[in-house]
């Protein structure tokens, strides 16, 4: 596969076919494929890092990850049950 360099966040969710690349590349680093996560960021631009660094620190990613917290603590209760 060609290296991929400098690409905007629009153009990685096309080629990746996702709706958000940011979401995409907090999941891949979450399940633990930090060589992948590492790939992912390299190949966007400058742009596009400094809007992916926005997006940790917004409201919608601390949103995002109090949902995963909760489903995650839901789960680990009902696994109680079975």
């Amino acid at each position: 596969m060609a290296k991929r360099n400098s690409k905007t966040a629009a153009q990685q969710c096309r080629y990746y076919e996702v709706d958000n690349i940011f979401v995409y590349m907090v999941e891949t680093y979450i399940n633990g494929n930090f060589e992948t996560f590492r790939r992912l960021y390299h190949e966007l631009n400058k742009d596009a890092r400094r809007d992916f660094m926005d997006f940790l620190l917004s409201k919608e990613f601390l949103h995002l990850s109090y949902e995963r917290q909760s489903l995650a603590d839901v789960g680990g209760n009902l696994s109680f049950f079975f």
